[in-house]
Formats: C-alpha cells, sequence, structure tokens
C-alpha cells in the first residue's frame, strides 16, 4: 500500500473515532442532564406527597409550595406546625416510594424569624426509628417551614450513568490503542521498506562480481593446464560449485524481498506427482550417493499448481531433510487422501527439532540453534519461502517429530480449491 493512501485511511479513521468520541461525550452530556431533570422532578413530586400528608390532606396553595433554589437545594413553604420526627417520617416514606436513594439534610425553620429551628443529616443507610406512633405536637402560634439539601447529588447522578462513562472510557481507550497501533505500523513499514532495498541493494552488488566469478572459473576450467593438473582442476571446481551455491542464496534472497513488494506470480497448471517427484528424487540422489528414497505414492494423483515453485518446494523439504541428517540420508515420500483433500508428506529420519522451536521454523530469517544447523550454510530463508508458496496456493504446511526419529513434513491440498484434479486421486 503506497504511503499516501495509508495517510488517508489513518486520518479518516482517526477523525472518525474523534467523531464517536465527541458523539458519545454529548449523548453522555445530555443523558446527565436528563438524570438530573428526572431527579428534579421525583423530588418535587414527593416534597408535595410531604406537604400533603403535612397538612392533613388540606392545602390551598395559590403556588407550588416546593421552590428549587439550587441545583441540590429546596425550599418547601408549607406555613404549618410539625413535629421534626412527623417530617422525617414522611420525607423517608416518600423518598423511598419515588427511589430516591441518596444522602439528604433537611432542616426546619420558624416562619416569622427564619431561624433554623432544627436540622439532621440523613443517611440511605441510616436505619428508620422502631417505634412508629408518632404525636403530633401542638404549638401557639409557631408555624414553620423547611427545606431539603442533598450533598452528594453529582455523585448519585454520575453512579446512575456509570454505563455511560465506562463506554466513554472505554472509546477512550480504544483511540489510544488505534493511535499507538498506528504509530506501530508505520514505524514497522518504515523498517520493512528500509530493510527490503537494503536487501535488494546488496543482493543487487554481490550478484555482479559473483558473475565475473563464475565466468572467469569456467573459463579457467577449459584450460589445458587446469586439467592436467587434478589439484588446480579441483581447486576450480570447489570455486564453481561454491559460486552456484552463493548464486542460488542470492536468487532466494531476491524471489522473497520480491514476494514481500508484490507477490510472486504464480502460472497454475496440472502436474502428476509420481513422475514429477520421482524426478526432482533423482536429481536430488545423483548430488547424494548416500541418500535413500522411497516414493509410496498411489493412484498417480495429480495437483494443480505453478511447476517452477511446487519444483522447489519439493526441493527444498528433500534438502533441509539431507543436509540435517547425522547418519544415512532415509526419506519415505508418501500420499493418502481423505475427504477434505489430499495429503502428500516427507518423513526422514533427520536430527528433529525442539518442540518449542516448530512453531517458529517457518519464520523469516529463523534457524534453530544447533551443532548442525552451525556448520550449515543458510539464511533461514528456505522454509519461509516454502509457506509463502503454499500460501498463495491456498494449501497448508505442517511439521511434527517422528516417534522414533527425524521430522515428518506434510503438504495438505484441499478440495475445495480445485487444488487437486477430479482425475484419479
Amino acid at each position: 500500500m503506497e504511503i499516501k493512501k495509508l495517510n488517508i485511511i489513518i486520518t479518516l479513521g482517526f477523525f472518525a473515532i474523534i467523531g464517536i468520541m465527541t458523539a458519545q461525550l454529548l449523548w453522555t452530556r445530555q443523558a446527565y442532564n436528563l438524570e438530573d431533570k428526572k431527579f428534579n422532578q421525583k423530588v418535587n413530586i414527593a416534597l408535595l406527597e410531604v406537604v400533603e400528608k403535612l397538612s392533613g390532606g388540606k392545602t390551598s396553595f395559590t403556588e407550588n409550595p416546593v421552590q428549587n433554589i439550587s441545583n441540590d437545594y429546596y425550599v418547601v413553604n408549607i406555613n404549618n406546625e410539625f413535629h421534626p420526627a412527623v417530617l422525617e417520617h414522611y420525607l423517608r416514606t416518600e423518598f423511598t416510594r419515588f427511589q430516591i436513594n441518596t444522602d439528604y439534610v433537611y432542616a426546619l425553620y420558624n416562619c416569622h424569624s427564619d431561624k433554623m429551628i432544627y436540622g439532621k443529616y440523613m443517611s440511605k443507610n441510616q436505619e428508620a426509628p422502631s417505634d412508629k406512633v408518632i404525636n403530633f405536637p401542638k404549638h401557639k402560634n409557631l408555624i414553620y417551614y423547611f427545606s431539603i439539601r442533598f450533598p452528594d447529588k453529582t455523585t448519585y447522578l454520575i453512579s446512575s450513568l456509570r454505563f455511560w462513562y465506562l463506554l466513554t472510557l472505554a472509546l477512550f481507550i480504544i483511540l489510544l490503542v488505534y493511535v499507538y497501533s498506528i504509530y506501530t505500523i508505520i514505524q514497522q513499514k518504515k523498517f520493512s521498506e528500509l530493510q527490503r532495498d537494503f536487501i535488494n541493494n546488496m543482493t543487487h552488488e554481490f550478484k555482479t562480481p559473483l558473475s565475473s566469478i563464475l565466468l572467469a572459473s569456467e573459463a579457467l576450467n577449459k584450460h589445458n593446464i587446469i586439467q592436467e593438473n587434478p589439484k588446480l582442476e579441483a581447486y576450480t571446481s570447489i570455486i564453481i560449485n561454491q559460486s552456484y551455491k552463493l548464486n542460488n542464496h542470492i536468487e532466494k534472497i531476491l524471489n522473497i524481498a520480491k514476494n514481500d513488494a508484490s507477490g510472486l506470480s504464480l502460472k497454475p497448471q496440472k502436474i502428476v506427482l509420481l513422475p514429477f517427484i520421482r524426478e526432482i528424487a533423482d536429481t536430488l540422489q545423483q548430488k547424494n550417493e548416500n541418500l535413500t528414497l522411497h516414493i509410496e505414492i498411489e493412484d498417480n494423483p495429480s495437483i494443480i499448481a505453478d511447476e517452477f515453485h511446487f519444483t522447489n518446494i519439493i526441493y527444498n523439504i528433500l534438502d533441509n531433510s539431507v543436509k540435517y541428517c547425522d547418519t544415512k540420508p532415509d526419506i519415505t515420500i508418501s500420499s493418502n487422501k481423505d475427504s477434505k483433500g489430499l495429503y502428500l508428506k516427507f518423513k526422514d529420519n533427520g536430527m528433529g527439532i525442539p518442540a518449542k522451536n516448530i512453531p517458529h521454523i517457518f519464520d523469516k530469517f529463523y534457524r534453530v540453534s544447533t551443532k548442525k544447523s552451525d556448520e550449515v550454510n543458510g539464511f533461514g530463508l528456505g522454509l519461509f519461502y516454502v509457506k509463502k508458496i503454499v500460501q498463495q496456493h491456498q494449501w497448508k504446511i505442517s511439521v511434527e517429530n517422528n516417534p522414533d526419529k527425524g521430522i515428518t513434513v506434510t503438504l495438505f491440498f484441499p478440495f475445495n480449491f480445485n487444488n487437486v484434479s477430479n482425475g484419479k486421486i
């Protein structure tokens, strides 16, 4: 993906999350205002019911006796005589009925002097008096009004909207994770591009002198003086063989870099497995006289694959089995099928792989740290390349240790991707 397109996507995603967070904050604020309005309405109705009971059911107010002085403070102009215990009883009863579950302070005032006569803090966890019998006291020429204050009203409203605040916090965390993820992706992309450019430049720089070495070595090897001297001929052969090996490594690195950039182009065609694998096996046996190969492929199945890359897959698997073997390599290639697809297995008698390392063997540049791997030349790209090709064909590959010795590599070709021909399978 181009940097410009990536930046556009990142910017759009960032503004989308900012928009969602802004809308969430606005909704939360609106929900708080609605909850505050609902609370005020419940308090007003509850206090009106208290006024009704304190007046004995005889109310003749020309205006609402309940006045909301401030956000959490209410004054009730009842102008009547009553005892604090009576007021407390009715307040507790009505607040419970209207589900007003928060602490409050009530106070009684003298209507003539506006002096506070009595006040008390009421907690929501405070138990009601056990004595329910209340005597209504008589006071000559002494009437009262009372006030109610809710000191914890804001906390109470916020607790009733905890879901909204938790959702807002979650969105804020998501925004932070998004920003961090985008930053990490950009850094990784820059690093990947630098790494790919470095690999491309280095491999191209290596290929030019290597081609000159190969041409000079092959020309030198044709001279009569070299051919007549066994030692010189052996030395030039070593130079030529090692140059070809180095050239193969460079080609592999270039293929991996190309695959990372745009993906390898595939040319699928029908491949009959038995003669195809037998030809690769014969070539490998010519290079390794001690190699023993058993091919147990029945019914001559065929698959749809890119011939060049599939050849590299088979060669890489077999070559690894030969290189990582302490004794004479003995490899068995077999096939079987079930209702899901075709399985092609490569069983060897090599060193095996520690169980903890198996999940990482297909990683780029990864090599299992053993004495044998130190002796074998390589960059840890062979199985990475194999995995990439397998994924592009929509196949599957797995590795497991044998019960006795060595490993078994399994290639799975599913029927549902038309990877396996519908012929004799």
